[in-house]
């Protein structure tokens, strides 16, 4: 059985449309990024401490701040991982000053006494987080160097392997799809660490290669379809491989909502992410990524019409 084996949706008709949400909806994410300062940073990148505690019986989050006293001016304090564990995070920033010799495990310990200092209830610490300043910033500098090779050498591979207009197409998609993650990423609360970076390049990877698969097809029935515009050539393309899209997308998805459900807090983060890159990569295989390969490389339609018809009239002069 074959998924989706004979459609004929006009996908190419709604390209601008498709772009024009697309530059809303990331409009939307980078000026949400940008009011509230930047990226939130885990401790990954930011420096600092993090320590989980799960408490014998239900306490709030003021309770904590409360039990902290002084620290809780600089401390974030949230609930953490499954109500009925009674967990609560709490995540201190690097102090000021602090060196790679200074022991930074002082700030967890601090974080321990004041909780034990105070009335809270009994507690036990479940994990504890410890990045120092210069790992941070030396880890937040090859996240972003990653990112960025990931994506030229994307580019590279498709402008050599299809035309450089294509490559465009499949990178502007792929920025794209990191844009909207990460201001889902932002939306929801989450915080921009190793695993959040794992799952954005894993993203990249398997956008660009759902684009490829339809570009490969554009290709192949270019040499059958050389006197029909792109916009027909890339939307027969499209909805060729459409089964196969749904298909890869549809499993890809079930197993990343298992992870995030039974995955554990841990990775929450790398799952929330794989599951709002796969609808997006998706997505922008259909509409964006063929969009912007049309827009950059098609001559109009009339054009096409006028060079169609030229032919026809030096055929006919030949001839006569």
């Amino acid at each position: 059985m074959r998924l989706l084996a004979h459609t004929n949706f006009n996908f190419i008709k709604w390209r601008w449309h498709a772009v024009a949400f697309s530059l809303a909806v990331t409009l939307a994410g980078v000026g949400t990024i940008l009011a509230r300062g930047g990226l939130p940073l885990g401790v990954d990148f930011a420096g600092g401490t993090v320590v989980v505690a799960e408490f014998a019986k239900p306490t709030s989050e003021d309770a904590v701040r409360t039990a902290l006293g002084a620290l809780s001016r600089d401390a974030v304090v949230q609930k953490y991982g499954e109500t009925t564990k009674n967990d609560v995070m709490i995540r201190l920033p690097m102090a000021p000053g602090v060196e790679q010799g200074t022991s930074l495990n002082a700030e967890a310990l601090k974080i321990e006494e004041a909780l034990r200092g105070s009335s809270i209830g009994e507690f036990k610490i479940v994990s504890k987080d410890i990045v120092g300043p210069t790992a941070g910033a030396d880890l937040k500098s090859k996240g972003i160097w990653a990112t960025f090779t990931a994506l030229g050498g994307l580019l590279v591979y498709i402008a050599l392997r299809f035309r450089f207009t294509f490559a465009v197409g499949a990178v502007i998609a792929t920025f794209h799809d990191i844009l909207v993650t990460l201001a889902f990423l932002t939306w929801f609360g989450y915080d921009l660490s190793l695993n959040v970076i794992a799952a954005i390049l894993t993203i990249a990877g398997y956008s660009v290669n759902d684009t490829i698969v339809v570009f490969d097809r554009v290709r192949e029935n270019q040499r059958t379809m050389r006197r029909e515009p792109l916009d027909q050539v890339v939307n027969k393309s499209v909805n060729q491989t459409l089964g196969r899209t749904i298909i890869t997308s549809g499993t890809t998805f079930l197993a990343v909502v298992s992870l995030y459900i039974f995955g554990g807090e841990v990775l929450r983060g790398f799952a929330f992410t794989m599951l709002v890159g796969i609808v997006t990569g998706t997505y922008s295989t259909v509409f964006v990524a063929a969009s912007i390969a049309i827009i950059l490389s098609r001559r109009p339609t009339t054009q096409v019409q006028q060079t169609a018809s030229q032919a026809q009239q030096a055929r006919a002069k030949r001839r006569a």
